[in-house]
């Protein structure tokens, strides 16, 4: 499990937890932001489950959170001889398989 930018999946090497103008070297995306914090969730209110921290609207750009926590996981790279598949469409093919149609 690595810490790395949500959208692209460049790893962050530095051990130090990125600062707010920290962007991505690879998609320029901000890496402090909601999208790569521990507390992320899209299933709870406000999509984290810090309840002490302020409500931010834009979850992939940079905030001033005092709670960030950058996560570790693991980053599913997407197989090109298959094509792009969107992740909505990944979400359904994996219902299918656990529903079984």
């Amino acid at each position: 499990m690595t810490r790395h930018c949500f959208k692209c999946g460049k790893d962050w090497t530095l051990s130090n937890a990125p600062g707010r103008r920290d962007t991505c070297e690879k998609c320029d995306t901000d890496l402090r932001c909601c999208r790569n914090c521990v507390h992320y969730d899209i299933v709870v209110a406000h999509q984290c489950r810090e309840r002490r921290a302020e409500p931010v609207d834009e979850k992939d750009r940079a905030n001033y959170c005092e709670y960030f926590d950058f996560v570790r996981r693991n980053f599913k790279k997407i197989d090109p001889s298959q094509g792009e598949i969107s992740r909505e469409e990944a979400a359904k093919d994996t219902l299918r398989k656990l529903l079984g149609d």
